[in-house]
């Protein structure tokens, strides 16, 4: 018998139904974009040195949430979205050992990778002295953690795959109640807490993501879901695992893309001046924002479209799809012009340096209005991750990689100046989402199943 949760994904009206599942998962993004923001502020306060290390660290802790969370994350709703959407609950409970056990797996390696590469990788972005140092420090408490960050992200996925975005949002929510007093009460030291300066933000998001797994594991094994997993581990079933793995690996290369691109682009600006990492690294911020704001939106309409896709109900996935894009791009669009046309707004936040200040408002000014394409782009691309059809979508993020970096890499050559290289990136964003725009329209990650594909579906 189908769950009512389920039901209700195939039945009822798209936009109410998008708006009320993504309210909840927007206003986590918002609070934990703010998290961000609000450590971001008390680090500050530690000097120019600890805030450029946080932004050399930022584009590698992203990527690593961006993968478990949005990636594999994805990769996991959809095959339990698409599972329960077709009737196959058994699967859908067998699926969750999986996921865990790709998890702690794909955690371990990320903390050994972090671990032995990471100083590294922080000075060929530039950075040096102080700065290197406060990244090192910063990088190497949070990413020894690795694991429980993932498992939090998996486990909450899981819980979304249901269509369930409340009870995720309440935890990460009251999680931020605990963290923002925490975090500075750590950095800056109280009473008898020392004061560990970039340390302290680190250490605080470590006990945050701990204490978060601990709830989200109680309330999947409590029976308050579609799901009811077995108390113990069940191993792990290869064609599961390789259905997550599908999703999961291309969706990481978009992930990586992003990821990429700044962290290139901080390069690039690195061979201009500190004070153009320092700049382009805080206005940056403002687009790595719209990753976890769209990610609130894309949840929901990869459950959607998963659920929907599992039911053979494809001309419904399809709408869900183009209205998910129409929001997203244009909520994003919205953000973009209105830091173009008031980037003290933003910057001023984090710091009133001046030369600082020009830099990262001449990056929002340039690439600020292009950001309803890359909402559009992403908004698509989740809908692609819940068809569990990511192929195209992850060539495009390739190609704003290419066009990004090497885009960047010669207006430096050829004109010197930061301009050149803000110009490529707002292109190669451009190029995203006219791209993710040209896959879903194709058609080709909707068509329809034939009767082998259902013998296939209903083998596993």
């Amino acid at each position: 018998m189908m769950d009512a949760r389920t039901r209700l994904l195939l039945d009822a009206p798209i936009v109410p139904t998008i708006l009320r599942m993504a309210l909840p998962n927007v206003a986590v993004m918002l609070v934990q974009a703010s998290i961000g923001l609000i450590e971001t502020y008390f680090v500050a306060k530690l000097g120019l040195d600890a805030l450029a290390g946080m932004a050399l660290v930022f584009p590698v802790l992203m990527l690593l949430q961006m993968v478990s969370a949005g990636a594999m994350g994805g990769g996991i709703l959809s095959a339990i979205a698409r599972s329960l959407g077709s009737g196959q609950r058994r699967k859908a409970n067998d699926l969750v050992w999986t996921a865990i056990v790709i998890t702690v797996l794909l955690g371990a390696i990320a903390t050994v990778l972090a671990l032995l590469f990471a100083p590294a990788l922080y000075a060929a972005m530039g950075g040096a002295g102080g700065a290197l140092a406060a990244a090192a420090l910063y990088s190497g408490i949070v990413f020894s953690a690795a694991i429980p960050l993932w498992l939090f992200n998996s486990l909450a996925s899981i819980i979304r795959g249901t269509g369930n975005m409340v009870f995720p949002a309440a935890v990460i929510i009251a999680g931020a109640g605990f963290l923002i007093p925490v975090s500075p009460m750590l950095i800056f030291g109280v009473g008898p807490l020392p004061r560990l300066g970039v340390a302290g933000g680190a250490t605080a998001i470590v006990l945050y993501y701990i204490v978060g797994t601990l709830v989200f594991a109680w309330y999947i094994w409590s029976g308050r879901t579609a799901l009811k997993p077995s108390a113990t581990p069940s191993g792990i079933r290869w064609p599961l695992a390789r259905e997550i793995l599908r999703v999961g690996l291309a969706s990481s290369i978009v992930s990586l893309s992003t990821n990429i691109s700044i962290g290139v682009a901080t390069g690039l600006a690195g061979l201009v001046g500190p004070a153009t990492i320092a700049g382009y690294g805080t206005g940056v911020r403002l687009e790595y924002m719209l990753v976890p704001l769209i990610f609130g939106l894309g949840t929901p309409v990869a459950a959607l479209v998963g659920t929907c896709v599992g039911a053979g109900l494809n001309d419904r996935a399809r709408r869900i799809a183009w209205i998910g894009a129409a929001i997203g791009g244009g909520l994003a669009e919205a953000i973009g012009l209105a830091a173009a046309l008031f980037p003290a707004g933003w910057l001023s936040l984090f710091s009133q340096e001046p030369e600082m200040t020009a830099y990262g408002a001449s990056y929002l000014q340039i690439v600020g209005p292009v950001y309803g394409f890359f909402g559009a782009g992403l908004s698509l691309y989740f809908a692609c991750q819940g068809a569990g059809r990511v192929g195209g979508a992850m060539g495009f993020a390739i190609v704003r990689v290419v066009v990004a970096v090497g885009g960047g890499w010669l207006a430096l050559n050829l004109h010197g100046g930061s301009a050149g290289l803000f110009m490529a990136l707002a292109f190669s964003l451009v190029m995203y989402g006219i791209g993710n725009i040209a896959v879903v329209a194709a058609g080709d990650w909707f068509r329809q199943a034939t009767p082998k594909d259902i013998r296939l579906l209903i083998a596993e």
